[in-house]
């Protein structure tokens, strides 16, 4: 029997699907306790595959592995793996010296990196990978939330923790699988979607591509990694975007604000949004379909450029066989992933939020956005750069993101990946003298001690505090709420 969402493209399976190749077989993770290799030990425990793993810092989620009969074991030590075990899949961060690497080597047993394994899990559903430089998280986890909420009953892996889906992967019933897409070493090339979104392309990681050329050429690739029977959601207002998707022989929605789209033939679009006049705070537009109107968008997140991600994920719910207005709606309903702008309390009735952004884009708009839906008297940003060489090859840009702040604060750059010689190269000093040369307020204060002192003295009623990055300058946030919560 096959229950139905239907569509005139396909029907999604809630109870009929063939087995998976995976079924009976013993794969192994290391480092399960993360949310994409956590996300797919799920899917194969529910595939029938045997599933081991280690963890050196246990979670409620290999908590639950392990209630659902996964063996996990702290130790990177191999003592799980066995001549008859057929897998091991690492994350990226596992480096070869691994002492578990090692052992599945001796015992010759295939490794694979996570990406290889999401490709082939999402191989035998329907795919549907997000790509972009910004936006990839929240896209991926609006998708599944309104796909969920509409009883599609999707799989699905997204780089972040969502409180309104229990976290950030879960094996549905159906064969729909939402995936964020990363294009850091050129991982997102092992997919093989059905549908492939592309938020955005812009310069980054510049650790492992030379320059934005080579950047296009690889989310060309992904993009013709979509098969003949799929389709292309993309930013059509964006000129990478558009350079990226040449040649490309497959359906391409593009997706633009409604102005931009009347005013440009290039950026002519399948789908289209008009800003509407909104008086929550987060913005609020109605949904065009080949210039015809489908559907009104009310978001519960702030900023323009959720607006944008919002159609998209409109888009690709529509493609899935949901209707336009019942997919607008759920996506409406959807209140953000952690550490994007995610509330973490007050301070002497300052609001305190904290955010992934660690991209001059990213600090842009985030920064805008939080104007707009708080309004606050004074905006104290602080900005921890992640990695020298990005901050390195961008700081230009970055010196020209804190216009909205009324301070930034510049902690030390959080040092990951790169090489001692590149770590001399650049300073958050220098990050700080440009954005005061942009004529805007900023110091360096390298401790996060120091940081959590002054922000406790100097904040105000109706002020609003952000801290921003991908490092764990959250904890600064954290810390702050807290010392202030156990004076009062």
């Amino acid at each position: 029997m096959t229950l139905a969402v239907k569509t005139n493209e396909f029907e999604l399976r809630t109870e009929s699907r063939s087995m998976s190749r995976f079924a009976g077989q013993h794969v192994h993770f290391i480092g399960v306790g993360g949310c994409g290799m956590s996300g797919l030990a799920s899917i194969l425990l529910d595939a029938g595959a045997v599933v081991t793993g280690s963890e050196p810092k246990p979670n409620p989620t290999t908590f639950a592995l392990t209630q659902r009969g996964a063996q996990i074991s702290r130790d990177q030590l191999g003592e799980l793996l066995s001549s008859s075990t057929n897998l091991v899949v690492r994350t990226a961060a596992v480096p070869d010296t691994n002492p578990e690497y090692q052992a599945a080597r001796v015992l010759d047993i295939k490794t694979i990196k996570y990406a290889e394994m999401l490709g082939l899990v999402m191989s035998e559903r329907y795919g549907i990978a997000v790509a972009g430089t910004h936006g990839k998280s929240t896209t991926s986890a609006m998708i599944s939330y309104a796909l969920l909420a509409c009883d599609a009953e999707p799989s699905f892996v997204v780089g972040g923790t969502v409180p309104q889906l229990g976290g950030g992967s879960r094996s549905g019933k159906s064969d729909l699988f939402v995936a964020e897409a990363c294009e850091f070493d050129r991982s997102f090339h092992n997919l093989f979607p059905r549908i492939a979104l592309i938020t955005n392309i812009e310069e980054d990681h510049l650790d492992c591509y030379k320059d934005i050329h080579e950047i296009n050429a690889s989310f060309h690739t992904f993009a013709s990694n979509v098969s003949g029977e799929g389709k292309i959601i993309a930013l059509g207002t964006d000129l990478n975007v558009q350079r990226a998707l040449r040649g490309i022989n497959v359906p391409i929605e593009f997706c633009a604000f409604h102005s931009d789209s009347e005013r440009s033939e290039e950026a002519d679009a399948t789908w289209t949004i008009e800003k509407l006049p909104s008086q929550s705070g987060c913005p609020c537009g109605s949904v065009f379909h080949n210039r015809k109107p489908v559907a009104t968008l009310q978001l519960s997140i702030p900023g323009d450029h959720n607006l944008m991600n919002a159609l998209m994920a409109v888009a690709a719910c529509v493609s899935c066989g949901i209707d336009a207005q019942e997919a607008a709606d759920a996506v409406g309903q959807f209140q953000g992933v952690d550490r994007r702008m995610t509330e973490m309390g007050r301070i002497n009735g300052a609001l305190v939020v904290d955010d992934y952004g660690h991209h001059p884009t990213e600090i842009r708009a985030t920064l805008k956005a939080l104007r707009e839906r708080y309004a606050p008297k004074r905006l104290f940003c602080v900005f921890q750069p992640h990695q020298h060489s990005r901050t390195r090859f961008l700081l230009k840009d970055f010196a020209t993101s804190f216009v909205d702040a009324t301070e930034a604060i510049i902690p030390d750059i959080y040092f990951v990946r790169d090489s001692e010689t590149e770590r001399t190269l650049v300073n958050a000093e220098d990050l700080v003298s440009r954005i005061i040369e942009n004529g805007e307020q900023a110091r360096h204060m390298p401790e996060f001690a120091t940081i959590v002192s002054y922000l406790r003295n100097q904040a105000k009623a109706g002020d609003l505090i952000v801290t921003m990055g991908a490092g764990n300058v959250w904890e600064i946030g954290r810390d702050v709420v807290d010392a202030t919560s156990k004076s009062e």
